[in-house]
């Protein structure tokens, strides 16, 4: 395909289209194959995970309290996870359908793919939308969901206290039966959705590695200082919703230890900060493969754009400096100047050139993604007046 019109992305192109939960999704009418019906999917799953637990614990009376030290109704994290976190996790699938389709067409009307790679860069997608549609990886998510994962959170994350799902009776953990829909439905459900999203990140992360290792045409003088490849950062922006999920899933177990085992927002620095680094790396790591084309782009053209400034300013030295130009030609109003001009500010473009196709600014702004909904837990270490007597004193 010589002509970069005649190439388009296949309609249905997305990391989140397809596989066997997709398939069930649609026949359960819970969306379509547009990615519609999302408002369904939030209540209909949300409910799923939530609405049983506040039953069942209420029928057990252990919705506003009993004898036990947390009841349903206070615990933060439950609330958190499934009324706000797994809805973001929903959300943010239809929204990065809709941008990340639209980041990869870039490479085509951008000429970034050159046409002799169109036919390689048309197996990549396919090759990505066949691992997409892996039932088999599925299946290999469930299985880990319903052990290992299912292990972590029951040995590291639950609570210690007694609580509405649970007590600590000679050390084992002994569930309720609003414990047992807990512990066995409603947080795989949420594991399983959020490492099907760690899944379709190394898909991601996968194709734009071997993207990176075909015939790419990258301008190093191009004004985004990414040689062309600027458009990348903007795909952080759509996984955001994902960021803001687990940003709020860190909030909701931080507060439940902050609330009912007396432990400071403090406490969790190294958590905070290695949650903080993962999201980022989740989100610009894959990026990053770009790295050593962008580095041999600045290379390439420091090297060419210096030989050309060079010959440019031995002739304009000898013209304008050593008597070169005839009698007749001004200097004022010379398109000499300007192009000298053009020509440096070209050579800063590329000294300036970014090594990863994304900005600092990008990077904190993913940051404060996550940390956002932990703002909220700084109120349980100073009071709200307080807090806004400094921000107005950083502020003004």
């Amino acid at each position: 395909m010589s002509n970069n019109s005649e190439y388009k992305i296949p309609d249905d192109f997305s990391l989140v289209l397809g596989g066997p939960l997709y398939q069930f999704f649609i026949r359960a009418h819970l969306t379509t194959h547009t990615l519609d019906l999302v408002k369904r999917r939030v209540i209909v799953i949300s409910l799923v995970c939530w609405l049983p637990l506040l039953l069942l614990s209420a029928l057990a009376g252990q919705a506003l309290g009993g004898a036990i030290k947390v009841p349903f109704i206070y615990d933060v994290d439950v609330h958190l996870r499934f009324l706000l976190a797994l809805p973001l996790l929903l959300v943010a699938e239809l929204i990065v359908h809709q941008r990340i389709r639209l980041t990869i067409q870039q490479f085509i009307e951008r000429r970034i793919v050159t046409p002799q790679a169109h036919p390689a860069f048309q197996a990549l997608i396919a090759s990505a939308m066949r691992l997409r549609n892996s039932v088999l990886i599925e299946v290999l998510l469930i299985a880990l969901v319903l052990t290992a994962t299912h292990y972590l959170w029951a040995s590291q994350m639950a609570l210690e206290s007694a609580t509405w799902y649970a007590t600590i009776v000679d050390g084992d953990r002994q569930y309720s039966l609003a414990g047992y829909w807990y512990a066995f439905v409603s947080i795989p459900v949420f594991q399983f959705l959020s490492a099907r999203w760690l899944f379709r990140i190394f898909i991601w992360a996968r194709f734009l590695w071997q993207v990176s290792r075909l015939d790419l045409h990258l301008v190093p003088t191009h004004p985004d200082r990414a040689a062309g490849l600027g458009f990348l950062g903007g795909s952080a922006a759509a996984f955001m919703p994902l960021l803001l999920s687990q940003g709020v899933l860190l909030s909701g177990l931080i507060a439940n230890h902050i609330f009912h085992e007396g432990k400071t927002l403090l406490d969790f620095k190294p958590e905070i900060a290695v949650g903080v680094v993962f999201y980022l790396l989740l989100v610009f790591g894959p990026l990053c493969v770009f790295a050593p084309r962008l580095a041999q782009a600045k290379r390439r053209g420091l090297l060419e754009y210096g030989a050309l400034a060079n010959r440019y300013v031995r002739e304009f030295d000898d013209k304008w400096l050593r008597g070169g130009a005839s009698p007749d030609e001004s200097l004022v109003g010379s398109s000499d100047i300007q192009s000298l001009n053009d020509l440096a500010g070209s050579f800063d473009v590329i000294q300036t050139m970014r090594l990863f196709p994304f900005s600092k600014t990008a990077v904190l702004q993913t940051a404060i993604a996550v940390l956002l909904p932990l703002l909220p837990l700084t109120l349980t270490m100073i009071s709200l007046e307080d807090l806004l007597k400094r921000l107005l004193g950083i502020l003004l």
